[in-house]
């Protein structure tokens, strides 16, 4: 009987435990990735005119909306306040392995 309810209280639980092994896996995969992108070196930096849309503060630093002069939005960190609607310059880099990523210029 106990062999029956063990099994029964393992298959009540058998969602929860993949979905945590799940989001673990995604976790690991994704630390690796960005450690693979931070240790790959800068390939060029551009510039690029943009103007903040939007803001969000968290815990840490403020994430903004810009939209490029090309059109385009992107979402770029920093810890200096801009204000919404004021042109900004900002950085695009290119890695070597492809990836492309926007930072406020210094």
């Amino acid at each position: 009987m106990s062999g029956l309810s063990a099994y029964e209280g393992l298959k009540k639980n058998a969602p929860s435990v993949l979905l945590f092994a799940g989001l673990f896996a995604i976790l690991v995969m994704s630390a690796q990735n960005k450690w693979a992108n931070d240790a790959t070196p800068i390939r060029s930096v551009d510039k690029v005119g943009a103007t903040v849309k939007s803001v969000q503060w968290a815990k840490g630093p403020a994430i903004y909306v810009l939209a490029l002069d090309s059109g385009p939005s992107v979402l770029v960190e920093d810890e200096r306040p801009h204000l919404i609607g004021s042109r900004v310059g900002i950085e695009r880099v290119t890695r070597a392995n492809g990836l492309i990523f926007y930072r406020f210029a210094d």
